[in-house]
């Protein structure tokens, strides 16, 4: 297998922002929400996280035609305490759902000093980061949860019953910076897992099992079968728990009920819940500020072990990563998903762009 077919290829972020939003466009979902969905996917690619990038474009254009998500974004509260807000997404596209949950709880926090949002009944809705840097980069500091559908077993069992249940936490940063971290509970997060199958690649053998409980390597197997959870039965705990926060709390489904972004019929019920909160209501801005520069001071110099040139902040890797991406020319789209992307577009009469190289 060889996933280095297209490794010359590059693409201009803007370009394909507006490959996508023409595409969700064509498909229904109003201007303003399709260029979100667009950029955020994009922005997963310049981070370095194609598992999570326009590659999933082709899964949510097939569940915008069958219906299993709404192209019309339109929740309805269904409580609202003031620093804490209820909404019914009611099958909406997830990623408009929790920016505007991203946007209610930043606004509630600005007024309480907390201000929390839970979403019932929403979709996929790519890289939490993406969110929760936009409430840190607003002065807040933002925690973000979801679940997903089942691709864990349970700690010592071989059937698919949690999913890898994602999670971001993001702040206010020295200097404008913001620090920012993005986890699935599970040894990878299942979009890599994908991302590996769409390259042609081989997985390693620490990140999934077979049906019957036997290490992969082949992504296929390994979609077949379960991811493995991140430390063990800790990251199965974490994950569980994350259900709870996203699926239960919300009144979405939970475990097994949870559908994903590459079924095109199925509701997803996905549920969500965004924490946003005001460094300053807690007395000492200035306080806070000092005392993230003060970690990130201690944390930076730190005597480098063996092999290692430097140690990297939560966030940083990304942003590197978007730096050279950019100064490279672009973004590098897998093998699959580069050909399915250009099906879509003839599918939708949305012209692919061409590579810059």
């Amino acid at each position: 297998m060889n996933g280095r077919a297209h490794v010359e290829e590059r693409f201009a972020p803007g370009a394909l922002r507006e490959f996508g939003t023409g595409v969700l466009t064509a498909l229904g979902v109003p201007g303003d929400d399709a260029a979100l969905v667009a950029d955020s996917l994009v922005q997963a690619d310049l981070w370095g996280h194609g598992s999570h990038g326009l590659l999933r474009l082709p899964w949510y254009a097939a569940r915008l035609r069958s219906g299993a998500m709404h192209a019309a974004t339109d929740p309805v509260v269904l409580a609202d305490t003031g620093p804490l807000v209820a909404l019914d997404g009611r099958d909406g596209v997830g990623q408009v759902l929790t920016d505007r949950a991203r946007a209610l709880a930043t606004e509630r926090a600005a007024r309480f000093g907390v201000g929390v949002v839970g979403v019932r009944d929403s979709n996929h809705f790519g890289t939490a980061m993406w969110f929760t840097r936009r409430a840190a980069r607003d002065g807040f500091v933002a925690l973000l949860t979801t679940n997903a559908s089942p691709a864990m077993a349970p700690w010592g069992g071989r059937e698919k019953r949690v999913g890898t249940n994602p999670w971001s936490i993001a702040a206010p940063g020295p200097d404008g910076r913001v620090l920012a971290v993005d986890v699935a509970n599970t040894a990878v997060a299942r979009g890599k897992v994908h991302l590996a199958a769409s390259r042609g690649e081989p997985i390693p053998a620490s990140w999934a099992l077979t049906a019957d409980g036997a290490p992969t390597t082949d992504p296929a197997e390994a979609l077949l079968g379960v991811v493995l959870p991140m430390a063990g039965h800790k990251g199965y705990a974490i994950a569980v728990m994350m259900d709870v926060l996203s699926g239960a709390l919300t009144g979405s489904a939970v475990g097994t009920g949870v559908h994903g972004p590459y079924e095109p019929g199925t509701r997803s019920g996905a549920g969500h819940l965004f924490l946003a909160l005001d460094p300053g209501a807690f007395g000492d801005r200035a306080g806070y500020e000092a005392r993230v520069g003060q970690l990130v001071e201690e944390v930076s110099s730190v005597p480098l072990a063996q092999g290692v040139q430097q140690v990297f902040l939560p966030g940083e890797v990304e942003d590197r990563a978007e730096a050279a991406a950019l100064a490279a020319g672009g973004v590098v789209l897998a093998r699959d998903a580069l050909a399915e992307l250009r099906r879509l577009g003839e599918q939708t009469g949305i012209p692919f762009p061409r590579p810059r190289r």
